[in-house]
C-alpha cells in the first residue's frame, strides 16, 4: 500500500461511509439502542479522551490472527499480515483509517471513529469490502491504558454483543481484540487479535 495523503483519503471516504451508514441502519440492532456510557456530573466526569487515539496516527504493520469460525465451537486460528494507516479528521475530534491485506482475495478494512465531547466517549465504526457497510457502533472510553468499546450486532442472524479492546499500547506497538457475546455478555469468545506495529512513513 501507497501512503496516501489522509486529508485526501477521508474527504474520499467519509461521504461513502455515511450513505453506507444510512443504507445500513435497517440490520442495525443499535439504531435508536446505542449503547451508551453517560458521564457523570461533577469529579465522576470521565477525563477529556479526545486524544486517546492519537497514538494510532501513522502508518502500520499489522499481524492478524483471526478464528476461522466464530461461535461455532472452533479453535482453529489462521494468521495473516496487512498494513494500516491511520489519521485525524474533523480538526481532531475522530479519525479514520485504512486497512489493507491479501488475505481473502483482497481484504480491505476502515475504521471510522468519532469523539463525543459530551459524553466523553468514543464511537467506533468498522466497514470492509466484502459488505460495503458501517457495522453497528461500539462505544467506549480508555480508562488506566485500556480502550473498551461495547455495541450490538447480528452474526448469521443471531444477536449478538461485540466488544473491542485496545491496550499493550506503546508509542510503537499496540493489541487490538475483538471477542461476541451470544448471551449478552454472560461469556465472551475472542475471535480477532491485531498485534500492530509502527513503520517509517
Amino acid at each position: 500500500m501507497t501512503p496516501r495523503s489522509l486529508t485526501n483519503r477521508a474527504q474520499e471516504l467519509l461521504p461513502r461511509a455515511f450513505q453506507a451508514y444510512v443504507a445500513g441502519l435497517g440490520r442495525s440492532l443499535v439504531s435508536g439502542d446505542q449503547i451508551t456510557y453517560p458521564a457523570s456530573p461533577g469529579h465522576d466526569l470521565p477525563a477529556e479522551g479526545r486524544h486517546d487515539f492519537d497514538f494510532l496516527h501513522g502508518l502500520w504493520r499489522v499481524r492478524n490472527v483471526r478464528l476461522k469460525e466464530r461461535l461455532a465451537g472452533c479453535d482453529e486460528w489462521e494468521s495473516f499480515e496487512a498494513r494500516q494507516q491511520c489519521g485525524p479528521v474533523l480538526g481532531g475530534v475522530g479519525n479514520v483509517d485504512e486497512f489493507v491485506s491479501d488475505w481473502a482475495g483482497g481484504y480491505r478494512g476502515m475504521t471510522l471513529r468519532l469523539y463525543d465531547p459530551l459524553q466523553r466517549q468514543w464511537s467506533l465504526y468498522w466497514a470492509n469490502n466484502q459488505q460495503g457497510l458501517l457495522e453497528p457502533p461500539v462505544t467506549g472510553r480508555f480508562e488506566n491504558g485500556v480502550g473498551t468499546f461495547h455495541g450490538r450486532d447480528r452474526h448469521k442472524g443471531r444477536e449478538i454483543q461485540v466488544r473491542f479492546r485496545w491496550h499493550e499500547i506503546q508509542p510503537d506497538s499496540a493489541h487490538w481484540e475483538q471477542a461476541f457475546s451470544p448471551d449478552r455478555g454472560g461469556h465472551w469468545e475472542t475471535n480477532w487479535h491485531m498485534y500492530l506495529t509502527r513503520e517509517a512513513a
